[in-house]
C-alpha cells in the first residue's frame, strides 16, 4: 500500500511540471498520414 501511495504522489507531482498545456500552432500541423494502431491488452493471474 505504501508503494501505491508513493506512486500516486509522484504522478500528481509530475502533472504540470513543465507548465500549463499549450495548443499547437495550426499552421504547423501536417495532414493525417493514415496511421492505424490496434491491439489488445489483458491483466490477471494465470496458473500453469
Amino acid at each position: 500500500m505504501r508503494r501505491l501511495a508513493l506512486l500516486a504522489c509522484l504522478a500528481l507531482a509530475a502533472c504540470g511540471a513543465d507548465g500549463p498545456p499549450e495548443r499547437p500552432d495550426p499552421a504547423q500541423e501536417e495532414p493525417p498520414i493514415g496511421l492505424s494502431v490496434s491491439g489488445s491488452a489483458s491483466i490477471g493471474v494465470a496458473s500453469r
